[in-house]
């Protein structure tokens, strides 16, 4: 999954397709709801496209054993539309969008929810550095350099919607795999 949601975000970039799927208030107010989701899966440019593959690859490498693919593209398409509905209720000003970073911040949230149980140390800390990045964000605007590597405006509501979207929903699904664990614990006990 992981290969192939690379492979969409690069395809659509070299493909020019950045322009037709951004999202875009006054095409969305027209009927086209898409746009509120294929909007993350577009960039600025190659260099805002890396910046979030990069990105992607932390979730990997830190949190990704925690959710199976079923769940993390669950995940995936629920924080996206969490940061396109997020625009388009809380930033009327807001009248185009691209970019991943929002749906990542979510997958991280979510994973390292997750990575409580198991590594509660570093998963706090992981938990710590993101809500202080928001926090940040929030009173004091985009990370320093962030713009100029990704070659625009940050659009910091982006990442906070994500983070929010992924924080209300890892717990469901943290709470089903519980379930299942203790349900196949007890289905192997009285096998």
């Amino acid at each position: 999954m992981v290969f192939a949601l690379a492979f969409i975000c690069i395809a659509l970039q070299y493909a020019g397709l950045a322009d037709t799927l951004a999202f875009k208030r006054s095409l969305i107010a027209n009927g086209q709801w898409w746009l509120l989701l294929s909007g993350n899966f577009v960039h600025l440019g190659a260099n805002h496209l890396w910046m979030n593959m990069a990105g992607l690859a932390l979730v990997v490498a830190l949190v990704w054993k925690h959710f199976s693919y079923t769940q993390w593209l669950t995940l995936l398409l629920l924080c996206s539309l969490g940061v396109g509905l997020g625009i388009w209720f809380f930033n009327p000003e807001i009248q185009g969008y691209v970019g991943f970073s929002g749906a990542l911040h979510g997958l991280i949230i979510a994973g390292s929810l997750a990575d409580l149980r198991v590594y509660p140390r570093s998963a706090a800390l992981l938990l710590i550095l993101v809500v202080g990045k928001l926090t940040w964000e929030q009173f004091s605007g985009a990370l320093p350099g962030s713009e100029s590597v990704a070659g625009g405006y940050v659009l910091v509501d982006a990442h906070l919607y994500g983070a929010i979207s992924g924080a209300l929903i890892a717990p469901a699904m943290l709470i089903k795999n519980h379930r299942s664990r203790n349900q196949q614990t007890v289905d192997n006990v009285t096998s």
